[in-house]
């Protein structure tokens, strides 16, 4: 990330916004968009940056880092949820770990995902069974099927924010629009073993604290 800011640093915010190692460019009309990215292929060569053009999407409308963005929201990539859905049940760990960092991507897009994985997650860990049980068919089955179907709506910054908490390590940004709640952003995350014996009102703290920082970000 630092290295691709060093390269574009007079660029960035002016057509072209870089998030880790990859590249977004823009302009509002097609010929601007050309002429920009013109501009950045010329920096691309003199510093020697080699781009990977299996990856690359040329003049497509709403598609940033994975997610498409439309009138209504921010949904999912349907061409990468295709590879998702296809998938057979996981033949070994490093299968499930694959999957996970797959999924995990678009988390934010699944209430409660890291309850919903935790059978998943169980597998990684060492010194533990790694049999693939129907608990992990399910969570592996309603990963899939969430995945495919999920957006989240854009927030109207003039109106209230409500955050909805669950009792452990869950939680939504959601806003009320004509008497509806609408989700903007869902976060979770399991518990560590010591924060697992936390009393419910510990629990309960960590859940808003983690509420606030993941929010904070969006």
């Amino acid at each position: 990330m630092k290295c691709m800011t060093v390269i574009f640093v007079n660029m960035l915010q002016e057509g072209l916004d870089v998030f880790i190692d990859d590249l977004s460019v823009y302009r509002d009309s097609f010929q601007e968009c050309l002429d920009n990215l013109e501009k950045v292929l010329k920096r691309c060569e003199e510093t020697n940056m080699v781009l990977n053009w299996e990856k690359r999407h040329f003049m497509v409308k709403g598609l940033v880092l994975g997610h498409q963005i439309f009138g209504k929201g921010l949904e999912v990539d349907k061409a990468k949820i295709e590879v998702i859905k296809h998938l057979l049940n996981p033949m070994n760990v490093k299968c499930v770990r694959n999957f996970l960092g797959h999924a995990g991507f678009y988390q934010r897009f699944i209430e409660e995902f890291a309850h919903i994985s935790k059978p998943l997650n169980q597998l990684l860990k060492k010194d533990t069974s790694s049999v693939f049980d129907q608990s992990c068919v399910r969570a592996f089955e309603v990963i899939k099927k969430t995945s495919i179907c999920s957006y989240n709506h854009y927030p109207k910054l003039v109106g209230t924010f409500y955050y909805y908490v669950d009792y452990v390590v869950g939680a939504i940004l959601r806003q009320k629009w004509n008497n509806l709640f609408r989700a903007i952003h869902y976060a979770s995350k399991t518990l560590i073993f010591a924060q697992s014996s936390y009393t419910t009102i510990k629990k309960d703290m960590l859940v808003v604290v983690f509420s606030l920082k993941k929010f904070d970000r969006t």
